[in-house]
Order: structure tokens, then sequence, then C-alpha cells
């Protein structure tokens, strides 16, 4: 698989209903002379991704069983008892084979769960916060967050269950399959990212009509 890098002027910030890239911010207006422009807080809340170096990693440590009776209290009923999947229409979390050579469905073809296809370690620390439990994401803490990791981590035999889930041992797990993800070699991948005066020859010529979602007794027929 492909790694696409991402540049960070490009990102955005949904606040409001108005997408905000970084880029566009120019003291305390921006350049558009619309939307608001994102408070420190604002931005701490967007700000939780854990990069695959695991930079961005937070304080806190959490157990192996502490995290096998979380999975199976939030996670089991979608991944199944075992994070096997359970047969139904959510993904397994373990299982698979790392050298994608005995799939009896799909030969040669990886098994996505976390220990046979998923270059990072970090990335099972950064969905599961920003993304689980489903319909109630965001609201584990670090430390249940790492308890899960290392719930998941031990069970694709990448951690030994007697050892805390923190911060440094989760960046020393080297993963199976990282090898199988490389920078895309395709040529327009390579074209550079605009990072300095990007804006001098944009024009808004006209902007969205507001006003349009009925209000009052327009809203009730």
């Amino acid at each position: 698989m492909f790694k696409f890098p991402v540049s960070k002027a490009l990102m955005g910030i949904a606040l409001g209903g108005v997408l905000i890239t970084t880029a566009a911010c120019a003291g305390d207006e921006l350049k558009y002379g619309f939307g608001v422009k994102p408070t420190k807080e604002q931005v701490a809340g967007w700000d939780i991704d854990i990069r695959p170096d695991g930079k961005g990693l937070p304080a806190g440590s959490g157990g192996y069983e502490e995290g096998e009776e979380l999975f199976q209290d939030l996670c089991a009923v979608c991944h199944g008892e075992f994070a096997d999947g359970g047969g139904g229409r959510y993904p397994p979390l373990v299982g698979g084979d790392p050298e994608h050579l005995s799939q009896e469905a799909s030969p040669g073809q990886p098994e996505k769960t976390i220990g046979s296809y998923w270059p990072y370690a970090s990335t099972v620390f950064d969905y599961i916060k920003r993304a689980m439990p489903f319909g109630n994401a965001q609201s584990l803490t670090d430390d249940e967050v790492y308890a899960i990791t290392n719930f998941l981590m031990v069970e694709n035999d990448l951690h030994d269950e007697d050892q805390p889930m923190d911060a440094k041992a989760l960046i020393a797990i080297k993963m199976p399959n990282e090898g199988g993800f490389f920078m895309d070699p395709r040529p327009d991948t390579k074209n550079p990212h605009c990072m300095k005066d990007c804006y001098k020859s944009v024009e808004i010529k006209s902007k969205a009509t507001l006003g349009v979602t009925p209000t009052g007794e327009d809203a009730l027929r």
C-alpha cells in the first residue's frame, strides 16, 4: 500500500459550519473576510492526532486485564468477544497472516487486522481515542485507551500482557507489515504544495446565499 504525504498547510478546522484552513489565517482576521479564527483551546481540542513516530501520544498507561474488561464492555458487541469480528459485519482486529500467504478466501491478499496489516502501532491508539467506542467517540480517558490498546496488541502477539502499555512501550512495537507501505512513486503525487503566498491570485466573486434553511412557520410545513 502507498503512503500519501499531507501538507499541514492543507489541513482545516471545521468551526461553526465554516471550514478554516490554517493557511487562510492572517493575524487575527481571515484573508477572505468570513469565518472565525479558532482559539487555542479549540485548536487543542482538534489537534489530537498521533503520528507514526508516536509524537502526540499523551501521558498515561493501561494494563492488559483492564483493557480486556473494557473491550468486553464497549467493543465486543461489534468486534466479537475475541476481537475476531464475531462473524458479523464489523472488521476483525486480531488474526490473519502477516506474510499474507495463507488466506483461503483471497490467496496472497492480507487480512486487514491490526497484527497482519496495520503499519504503525500508534495508529491503534489514535483511532481508538478519536473514533471509539462507536456512537460515543472520544469518551475514553487516555489510560483507558492505553489499556484497550494493550489488550489488542497482546492478542496480536505484539506485546507482553504483563507489561503496562504507555507511550514508550507503544513506540517500541514494530509492526509486521510496516514494510508493506511505501511512498507513492507516481509522478502526480510529487507536485509541491504551495506553502507561501498561495492565495494572492484568488478572487472571491460570490458567496453562498444564506437564509435558505426554513425557520419559524416555514420549518413546520
